[in-house]
């Protein structure tokens, strides 16, 4: 009998009968299991038809392994019911109701790519160049607003013109979708809603039909989604709520975890069911999760729990670097596998995307297989490619594959045909793309041109810059950096860019090259020890074959690397969260919102339970991330561990704030400060000899109550103004020169050690 297997609480949320329910389902804790017992039982106890059922969940796999559990437990055509995702269900609906809402038989589905095709297409009609006005600018204002429950005359008009424009395209796509019979995904739900509200019959007719709805995953859903499953609300609806508010990390696509105390009053709910009993984890890493989840004050509450063994403890490991970080994680993994455990059930886990390219590195020289889940491989993203190929011009402006990929990207007037012109001209004349645009006439003869002049400008400045500063050069002249901040979800490519700058820094160190030599300046492969290279190999060169061959090699199965936020629903036997760094995890931008800082630790939570036996928690005293060293202090999260289930591998760090710098240990220093000067950047990274470090940070400690620096006057108690903080006072200056660094009081950003001579300060009067 399908009931036996279930525990007593999952026993209670199966067998309730002609009440709304809440399913407080904690991670691990059987809830697809629950959702398909119930409507099994709800079937075979002749309860309910499967006419009379609909049950919602957000993917089409969670969908699918709902339907295949079902058909084992039911003899019945289980892809015949209401089962599915939001999407896919409005969709059906609007199928056999396409008259009523307003839409011809025949309508079409608008996906990702075909609403950015169609949204190009509106701006060129309207004469918008997509650099005054990103199109995914405008597909984020459109969904953002449909997602609402907006339609363009609903949405608020603000006080800058920009908005009333958005809210005019948002109008012209509304007219040309609807003339030519489109539907976006954000539509299909929103078009179903309006065929809800308005048509009372229909209404009705659903309310009537649907005796029991049952949602997955109800902490994900966002203000339109649920006022969608209230349109079904009727006389004797039974409302059957499964979700876990502890794992609710998506609010930046709109996800209201509110909706679950919503859920609870409106719907006057009796009984809420708190499946607790945990089969994944080990006593140790879910004693982990309660603790952490536990400082969380907007909470229903619940407590994991496991009837299997306490487990190994949870392991800590603070190391110097993140390239050291990096190498224990890497060594820790070669030791789990060699003890016979998978590689694929091994996951490191981190908060943002460009912190896979240091471990992807390691993995790589280590020879340990890894696949990043979700996602590309560092070099193989999209912003990282096209980065490559602008270097790969500075490196040979006739690279004609190189040329033709970013030629017109980001956006600068050469159009298909254009380039097609160019293509057919240096055919007929048997010479590369640069010397055949020459002889093209036209606006497309001087974008072509303009476009040149930016590679040999990049060009110029590579002979006498560095590697490094030669990428951050290029990120700027080319437009890379501007054109995906424009985008609303383009920070994550903004960082990944900046990350390929710490790449080419690690490069240079790891590669032993001198840090003065030029992008472009020749090696020598005899002095440098790199006798397997050819001649004429410069720095820039040998950084492309690097990127090629990483990026080259394919992995089927191997070490799984992701964000957290796409570990959710999975689980492994080993898990390294990583990056445990204030600023990092909890991210900076929400560290001092409570709401954000509450979804931080959720995240955490998240990241947690997604260990079966093994869990190790690592953080780094110095990092280079996005193109520079910063220091700080390790995450909140650690203090927030129950030490009786924690071992730590290394000296536990100190998160401890002085009112002075603490000369004694670079490390303790570096605890507190945010940036540090180039030159001590590099000692930093080339060698981990405390004893240097040490004296390095006794040099540091000369104090002053004045300096001067760019002819600015900077003092004790002086209020000074930065572009990135905003206003601040100086609490104190120490070090010489050039070295010269002042901790800073900012009133929203807190306290800051910053270097005089790059910060770019403004005294305030």
């Amino acid at each position: 009998m399908y009931l036996n297997n279930l525990n007593p609480h999952q026993l209670q949320a199966v067998t309730l009968i002609n009440e709304h329910a809440l399913i407080l389902a904690g991670a691990g804790s059987g809830k697809t299991k629950v959702l398909t017992t119930r409507i099994a039982w709800l079937i075979n106890q002749r309860l309910a038809s499967p006419y009379s059922i609909l049950a919602v969940t957000f993917t089409n796999k969670a969908a699918k392994e709902m339907q295949e559990r079902l058909a084992s437990m039911v003899d019945i055509n289980v892809k015949a019911m209401f089962i599915g995702t939001f999407h896919g269900l409005c969709h059906r609906i609007l199928r056999l109701h396409a008259k009523e809402a307003g839409l011809s038989n025949d309508f079409q589905i608008l996906d990702m790519q075909d609403q950015l095709s169609f949204i190009k297409k509106i701006l060129k009609e309207k004469d918008i160049d997509e650099d005054t006005l990103a199109p995914k600018t405008l597909i984020n204002f459109i969904n953002q607003a449909k997602e609402r429950g907006e339609r363009s005359h609903q949405v608020s008009m603000l006080q800058d013109k920009f908005n009333g424009k958005l809210i005019n395209l948002y109008k012209h796509y509304e007219d040309s979708c609807q003339k030519q019979n489109l539907l976006d995904f954000a539509e299909l739900l929103l078009r179903c809603d309006d065929l809800l509200t308005y048509n009372q019959a229909l209404r009705q007719h659903y309310q009537e039909r649907f005796k029991y709805i049952l949602i997955d995953e109800f902490q994900d859903t966002n203000t339109l989604q649920y006022t969608w499953l209230k349109r079904f609300r009727g006389l004797d609806n039974i409302f059957f709520a499964v979700g876990d508010d502890d794992q609710s990390i998506y609010s930046f696509r709109g996800a209201r975890v509110k909706n679950m105390r919503d859920f609870e009053q409106e719907f006057e709910v009796k009984h809420l069911v708190k499946l607790e009993q945990n089969y994944r984890s080990d006593g140790n890493i879910l004693k982990c999760a309660n603790t952490i989840i536990d400082y969380n004050s907007a909470r229903l509450g619940k407590n994991l729990f496991t009837q299997s063994s306490e487990g190994e403890k949870v392991k800590i490991y603070s190391a110097s670097s993140d390239s050291i970080e990096a190498s224990w994680v890497a060594q820790y993994i070669t030791s789990i596998i060699d003890s016979g455990t998978k590689a694929q059930d091994i996951a490191i886990l981190y908060r943002s995307n460009a912190q896979s390219r240091v471990f992807e590195h390691t993995l790589f020289k280590q020879h340990i297989p890894y696949k990043v889940y979700g996602g590309l491989r560092f070099f193989e993203r999209a912003e990282i490619k096209h980065a490559i190929a602008y270097l790969q011009l500075v490196d040979n402006l006739s690279q004609q594959v190189s040329m033709l990929r970013v030629i017109n990207f980001p956006p600068r007037g050469i159009g298909a045909k254009a380039i097609e012109q160019l293509q057919d001209l240096a055919n007929n004349l048997d010479i590369n793309l640069v010397d055949a645009y020459p002889h093209l006439q036209g606006k497309a003869r001087v974008n072509i041109h303009n476009f040149v002049e930016i590679i040999k400008d990049i060009q110029s400045q590579a002979m006498n810059l560095n590697l490094a500063d030669t990428i951050e050069y290029m990120l700027a002249k080319s437009g890379l950096i501007h054109h995906y901040e424009t985008e609303k979800e383009g920070q994550d490519r903004v960082n990944n860019l900046k990350e390929l700058i710490s790449a080419a820094h690690s490069f240079y160190i790891e590669e032993k090259l001198p840090h003065d030599c030029s992008s472009l300046g020749m090696l020598d492969t005899k002095e440098l020890e790199l006798e397997y290279l050819p001649p004429n190999v410069n720095p820039l060169r040998l950084f492309l074959s690097y990127a090629m061959l990483e990026s080259g090699e394919t992995q089927q199965q191997g070490v799984q690397l992701m964000t957290i936020h796409a570990s959710k629903g999975l689980e492994f036997d080993s898990v390294f969260i990583t990056g445990l760094e204030e600023g990092l995890f909890p991210n900076e931008g929400n560290a001092n919102n409570q709401d954000s800082m509450e979804e931080e630790r959720r995240l955490m939570y998240v990241a947690i339970t997604r260990a079966r036996k093994n869990l190790f928690l690592t953080c780094s005293q110095s990092r280079m991330l996005y193109g520079r060293i910063s220091f700080n202090r390790s995450s909140r999260f650690l203090d927030e561990l129950p030490v009786e289930n924690t071992k730590w591998l290394s000296p536990k760090n100190s998160r401890s704030k002085s009112n002075d710098f603490d000369n004694s240990d670079i490390y303790n220093y570096a605890d507190q400060a945010q940036t540090m000067p180039f030159w001590m950047q590099n000692k930093l990274k080339e060698k981990q000899d405390m004893n240097e470090t040490n004296a390095m940070a006794q040099k540091l400690a000369i104090k002053h109550t004045k300096i001067i620096q760019h002819d600015k006057i900077f003092k004790i108690n002086t209020n000074v103004f930065s572009t990135k903080f905003g206003e601040g006072t100086i609490v104190s200056i120490e070090g010489e020169s050039e070295k010269a660094l002042a901790k800073i009081r900012f009133k929203k950003h807190g306290d800051k050690i910053l270097n005089l001579a790059m910060a770019n300060l403004n005294v305030i009067d």
